[in-house]
C-alpha cells in the first residue's frame, strides 16, 4: 500500500493554489460527504492560515482535534498522515511507539493530505476527520482527484499534466 499512497503524492500536485481553490475544494468535500451521509469536518490552510472549515451535522470539538493532529503529522513528516501512518505499520511498528511524539499532539491517522505545488513541495493541508482512518483517507484522495481533473478541464489540458 505505501507505493500507492507515495504515487498519490506525485500525482495530485497543483501548479497553484489560493483561497479561491480552497473554497471550491472544501466544498466538494462538503458536497461529497453530505451526499454520502457522512458527519466528518473538513479543513484547508495554506500554511498556518485556515482557508476553509467546516463540520458537517454529526460532529464535534473532537474532530477539530484529530485535525489538528493530523495536520501536525503533515508539517513534520511532508507527507500525508496516512502514508505516514503505514510507513510505521509497515515496518511492524506504530507511529505511537516508535515516533517518540506525544500522542495528544500528533497523530498518524488518515485524512489529512498535503498541498503540493509542483516544483515547489507541501505549502499546506486538506484534512476529513469523522471516518475510519482509511476512508477519510480515500475521501480526500477522491476530492483532490475530482478537483484536479476540473482544473486541468478548465485549463484545456490533460489529467496528467495536471
Amino acid at each position: 500500500m505505501t507505493p500507492e499512497l507515495r504515487e498519490q503524492e506525485e500525482r495530485l500536485q497543483f501548479d497553484r493554489f489560493d483561497h479561491d481553490d480552497a473554497w471550491a475544494l472544501g466544498t466538494l468535500l462538503v458536497g461529497l460527504a453530505r451526499e454520502r451521509g457522512h458527519a466528518v469536518t473538513v479543513d484547508i490552510r495554506l500554511g498556518d492560515h485556515q482557508l476553509f472549515h467546516y463540520a458537517l451535522h454529526g460532529t464535534s470539538a473532537d474532530n477539530d482535534d484529530w485535525i489538528e493532529r493530523k495536520v501536525r503529522v503533515v508539517r513534520r513528516f511532508g507527507h500525508s498522515s496516512y502514508l505516514v501512518g503505514q510507513t510505521y505499520r509497515d515496518r511492524g511498528t506504530t507511529f505511537e511507539e516508535k515516533s517518540h511524539l506525544d500522542a495528544a499532539l500528533y497523530a498518524a491517522h488518515g485524512g489529512c493530505f498535503p498541498i503540493i505545488l509542483r516544483g515547489t513541495g507541501p505549502v499546506g493541508t486538506v484534512t476529513v476527520s469523522g471516518l475510519p482512518q482509511l476512508d477519510d483517507h480515500r475521501l480526500v484522495v477522491e476530492a483532490l482527484e475530482l478537483f484536479l481533473d476540473a482544473k486541468g478541464s478548465e485549463k484545456g489540458t490533460s489529467s496528467p499534466e495536471r
